[in-house]
């Protein structure tokens, strides 16, 4: 019996060695990936904005020629990018107030599914209005956002193609 117990001391001693090695190669493995993650792209706040400006565009232009199909999955868009604003650039105060455009996007939505032309513009011209608010409450006021005169870009159609047929 005594021998068994030195002999159990030293199996012990080895055990918690080895769980010790265990233990600094996970905390090694643990440090490295909260190195990758801290290091890893998120896009930043200027990249969301420019990406909400050319859906804000395409919104526009889908809502004029009634293609409530394409106006909807801009609206989508722009609300994807909100939620992506909350979530990667948190810290931030535009953040903070960035949900003041909900009202503004709740009830251009509610035109699209009605295809309410006029309900639309009406909404559109409000949600471009708080856009600019947001700006000057968060002293981007240098940043005035309007109603677009031409397309973002000059290979889409935003007529609605189940008329053309």
């Amino acid at each position: 019996m005594k021998k068994i117990i030195p002999i159990l001391f030293v199996v012990a001693l080895i055990s918690c060695n080895k769980q010790s090695d265990q233990i600094q190669a996970l905390q090694k493995r643990v440090d490295s990936l909260e190195k990758k993650v801290a290091e890893s792209y998120k896009p930043g706040f200027g990249e969301f904005m420019s990406g909400i400006q050319v859906h804000h565009n395409k919104l526009w232009f889908a809502g004029q020629n009634e293609n409530w199909k394409l106006a909807d999955f801009e609206i989508h868009e722009i609300m994807e990018a909100i939620v992506n604003i909350k979530k990667y650039q948190k810290d931030r105060k535009e953040s903070e107030m960035i949900d003041m455009l909900n009202p503004a996007l709740d009830n251009l939505d509610i035109a699209i599914e009605k295809q309410d032309p006029k309900l639309f513009k009406n909404s559109f011209i409000s949600l471009t209005n708080t856009c600019n608010t947001c700006h000057r409450k968060t002293e981007f006021e240098f940043n005035v956002v309007k109603i677009p005169d031409q397309p973002p870009l000059s290979n889409q159609d935003f007529r609605n193609q189940l008329e053309k047929k």
